[in-house]
């Protein structure tokens, strides 16, 4: 792996925010700007960033959380130029790692149905499908 695993810090946001959209991961709905605000806010810990060995250059991300009774996995990215490098697989690792510290016995992550190639990923980290039906409501529009 090309990449060292640390805590997000404020100075990544730009970063991160490309990195996102180069991923394809934002959506004119998700304000990515916002969503780092307040991930800053809650469990800042568990929003992870992979940095280019020999510099600060951010090349993966991976927000986690963890509500008491199950952890969950958002924003995994990986730059497209550094794929196939353990990086996305280092960064779930840390994060699993942290969850698992704070007492979380079971992690989950939801994949766009668009976003099918990822599928093949989860799968080698021995993530399963659960049959569920995902709903949502939004409290608070951000745009």
């Amino acid at each position: 792996m090309n990449a060292r695993i640390r805590a997000f810090a404020a100075s990544d946001t730009e970063a991160v925010v490309a990195l996102w959209e180069a991923c394809e991961l934002t959506r004119p709905w998700n304000d990515p700007r916002a969503d780092i605000a307040r991930k800053a806010a809650v469990q800042p810990e568990l929003f992870l960033v992979g940095v280019q060995h020999g510099s600060e250059r951010v090349v993966g991300s991976v927000m986690a959380g963890y509500d008491g009774h199950r952890g969950w996995l958002y924003y995994l990215a990986t730059d497209p130029a550094h794929r196939g490098r353990g990086i996305a697989r280092a960064l779930v690792a840390e994060a699993e790692r942290r969850l698992e510290a704070m007492g979380c016995p079971k992690v989950q992550l939801m994949v766009r149905g668009e976003n099918a190639g990822v599928v093949g990923l989860y799968d080698a980290l021995g993530y399963g499908t659960d049959d569920v039906l995902v709903r949502s409501r939004r409290l608070i529009a951000d745009s």
